[in-house]
């Protein structure tokens, strides 16, 4: 298992979605929410997920094709 920081951006028209939620449940991903922003107009999430790596990368595909920009904290991932 792998853990892996990203930081989400997400657009206005997203913030009202569970995305996080259907992430965690759509993928077999462990979510961890390590900071926030949220606003009225956007909002920014710094999370960890843990799972196997090919899991991980198909989450962050589904994330990004929902508009939400994702970005790595580092480029390496945390052995668990």
């Amino acid at each position: 298992m792998l853990k892996r920081q990203v930081v989400l951006t997400f657009p206005e028209e997203q913030l009202k979605e569970p995305v996080i939620y259907n992430l965690s449940h759509q993928f077999q991903i462990v979510t961890n929410i390590r900071l926030a922003d949220i606003t009225e107009e956007r909002g920014w999430v710094t999370l960890e997920l843990e799972g196997e790596d090919d899991e991980i990368e198909r989450g962050i595909a589904w994330v990004t094709s929902k508009g939400v920009r994702v970005d790595p904290v580092n480029e390496e991932d945390i052995d668990s």
